[in-house]
């Protein structure tokens, strides 16, 4: 008696309706939650990485959202190539020590909590100090089933000027 009081309890409460509910839901409207640690790590290709990158998947884009996102991890000395984005990126790093830098401007140092934002088109390369490694979520969008347009090397002249 006391087992059935407490569920009729929680079921006026709402605590338990929930349940119900869920199944009810048609399954292009309920929630996806991807589990931490559900899909495996890639180290970043050598086309388009200067060192040991790391890229952790968050997620790719899922119609009509055309959005995309990954924490990518740079070791020491570790950076991507010259690259664009055709709708743009943002990155949030999220620990270490970086540098980011777009073509004809200076390198700049990104620490944990700095947000970069790279406007279409815009060539630029981010990556780990010669020193510390760097994390960053990368947020992109994807146009006609890309996100990137991968070019050259950043040279070690390039990387190392005005360290």
């Amino acid at each position: 008696m006391k087992t059935l009081i407490a569920v009729s309890a929680l079921i006026a409460s709402g605590l338990i309706s929930f349940c119900a509910q869920a199944t009810d839901i048609p399954k292009d409207k309920a929630m996806d939650i991807v589990r931490n640690g559900e899909q495996a790590s890639i180290m970043g290709a050598p086309g388009n990485f200067v060192g040991n990158a790391r890229i952790d998947p968050l997620f790719a884009a899922r119609a009509p959202s055309a959005v995309s996102a990954g924490a990518v991890t740079f070791q020491p000395g570790a950076r991507s190539v010259w690259h664009t984005h055709p709708k743009g990126q943002m990155l949030v790093v999220t620990a270490g020590t970086g540098w980011v830098q777009q073509a004809g401007g200076e390198k700049v140092v990104i620490k944990p909590g700095d947000v970069i934002w790279t406007p279409p088109g815009v060539k630029h390369w981010h990556g780990a100090t010669a020193t510390t490694g760097m994390t960053h979520i990368a947020i992109q969008e994807v146009v006609d089933g890309k996100n990137v347009e991968w070019m050259e090397p950043v040279s070690e002249a390039q990387y190392e000027a005005s360290r």
